[in-house]
């Protein structure tokens, strides 16, 4: 595979960060969709509560940004976790958006930048925006399996949900 160039990273980089911004709209419904009340809702006694999981995949996201941001992954625990579900959407939403400002001012030298990843992965800096993209589609799948068990309501993610069918958006009138 041949080297990437500064004019890919670039169109990579934004390609990934306005895909992971819809994808962060999504996440936001989906963390929303818990309420505080059953936030300890856990589906095994292995698993981690709703409020736990909400939290690991808000922090973990904003932390893979920091992380690409700072060409250095350090992933110990940076925050303690809001004291409510809306507290939380609102921290992610927030930090999500400053994190992207900051990927989105890397130079295209800082993106080709080899950032290892805990001995694991030794990629273009740019490159863990993908895997920062799976992990949190993947957690946000397994935090909308919990939410008809312990009595919230599923929104939409790719599509209609029974909760929430899809709605065809209106056609826009060209007329002037």
């Amino acid at each position: 595979m041949p080297d990437p160039t500064p004019d890919f990273v670039l169109a990579y980089r934004a390609m990934m960060l306005d895909g992971v911004a819809r994808e962060v709209e999504i996440t936001k419904k989906v963390i929303a969709a818990i309420s505080d009340n059953e936030s300890h809702y856990r589906p095994d006694p292995n698993a981690r509560t709703a409020a736990e999981l909400a939290w690991h995949l808000a922090h973990t996201d904003v932390q893979f940004l920091n992380c690409i941001a700072d060409l250095k992954f350090d992933m110990s625990p940076r925050r303690e976790k809001p004291g409510t579900i809306a507290e939380v959407v609102a921290w992610y939403d927030n930090e999500m958006r400053r994190g992207a400002e900051r990927v989105n001012a890397l130079t295209p030298e800082q993106l080709l930048t080899p950032v290892d990843f805990l001995g694991a992965f030794n990629l273009p800096a740019a490159f863990y925006l993908q895997f920062l993209n799976n992990h949190s589609i993947h957690h946000r799948g397994e935090l909308a399996t919990y939410l008809r068990p312990m009595g919230s309501k599923v929104p939409s993610i790719y599509g209609g949900s029974y909760d929430e069918p899809f709605q065809p958006p209106v056609p826009q009138s060209n007329a002037a």
